[in-house]
């Protein structure tokens, strides 16, 4: 007897595509689906979707699967992209990978899928899944270098439930074994970075199409001016380079942005990447979601981080009577950054996250 059928989200990298083929391997029907989530400027020198729509081709050729093609470029600017300038507007550093995953991965290829007659979806992420007493979980990859959960959150049961991780207990380096091993026409193409509407332009040049530029100070705390910042949207916390005030140095060190003064336009820089003004350990944050059916019981003690690349610290979630949450740190975190998320987990199991709002 044949396993359930399956649909790929494949991209065109090197993780969808060995993602399909171990399916194969385990007996699944698997099908792909390429998915087109951008318009705007789509040209090779920026998305590269053309590129990436001939390489899941390309894969699905060699594979002898088929490749279906949907444009979701209309729901991500509404859900995704729209959202995005919001945050940065209101002087925040939203994550748009999350926000992607939450609206286009795994609703609306989640539901296309399911409506073509799928049993499950399957993507390339490293993260891994586990049932117990009917509850899904989300667990760390083997791979914790490469682990993806922080983007992976705000799953639900019934989205993880109908998601398959094939990469769950592999490597990136065994991917990419994999990959030439199997002939695989993408396996050396390189892995993509950087927000993907943005491509290889810089990112201040990206935002001056869409938001307007305000100038204003750069100052000090004590309010002596440094320079003159182009807009607030174009900085975040704890960033080094391209403040342009690099004469203004001494034997304190560089200067780092610790504070985004939305209300006076002014960008607040201290030198030195151990200056206290850039360590907190106390943040409230909005749009909290847990994996599980139920809330968990608070004062809830767990670990959590506030950005992909960092250890988790042990933290206190309590839930208040004016129903926001606030998570207090052991140790003193550096450079939190509201519009960012944080993430919870026990040992390797992700137990949800929420938007970073306001830090103490």
């Amino acid at each position: 007897m044949n396993k359930p059928h399956v649909v790929v989200g494949l991209s065109g990298g090197v993780d969808s595509a060995v993602s399909a083929w171990l399916l194969q391997q385990q007996g699944y029907r698997v099908q792909a689906l390429f998915m087109k989530n951008w318009e705007q400027d789509d040209q090779e020198n920026y998305c590269h979707a053309s590129v990436d729509r001939a390489d899941a081709q390309a894969v699905c050729d060699q594979l002898s699967i088929p490749l279906h093609h949907v444009n979701f470029a209309k729901e991500y600017w509404e859900r995704v992209f729209q959202e995005f300038l919001k945050e940065y507007q209101a002087g925040r550093t939203p994550n748009p990978d999350i926000v992607c995953n939450k609206e286009i991965k795994f609703k609306l290829f989640l539901n296309y899928a399911l409506a073509m007659g799928a049993d499950y979806i399957a993507t390339g992420h490293y993260a891994r899944k586990f049932c117990f007493d009917d509850q899904q979980q989300l667990h760390k990859s083997y791979d914790h270098n490469k682990d993806q959960t922080y983007f992976l959150y705000t799953l639900t049961q019934d989205q993880l439930a109908k998601t398959l991780f094939p990469l769950a207990k592999l490597s990136k380096p065994k991917v990419r074994e994999l990959a030439t091993e199997i002939g695989l026409p993408n396996h050396a193409k390189k892995d993509s970075t950087g927000i993907c509407f943005i491509g290889e332009r810089k990112f201040t040049q990206f935002l001056q199409t869409y938001l307007a530029k305000q100038p204003g100070p750069i100052q000090t705390t004590d309010g002596h001016t440094l320079g003159e910042h182009n807009s607030l949207m174009y900085y975040t916390l704890g960033q080094r380079r391209g403040l342009h005030i690099g004469g203004q140095k001494n034997s304190s060190g560089a200067w780092y942005v610790s504070k985004k003064d939305q209300e006076n336009n002014r960008l607040i820089v201290v030198q030195g990447k151990d200056h206290p003004d850039l360590y907190a350990r106390r943040l409230s944050c909005r749009q909290l979601h847990w994996i599980a059916q139920e809330k968990p019981a608070f004062p809830l003690q767990c670990r959590a981080k506030t950005r992909y690349r960092q250890r988790e610290t042990e933290c206190i979630v309590t839930h208040a009577a004016d129903q926001n949450y606030y998570i207090e740190f052991m140790q003193s975190q550096w450079a939190i950054t509201p519009g960012q998320s944080v993430v919870f987990y026990q040992n390797d199991h992700c137990l949800g996250g929420g938007v970073i709002d306001t830090v103490f």
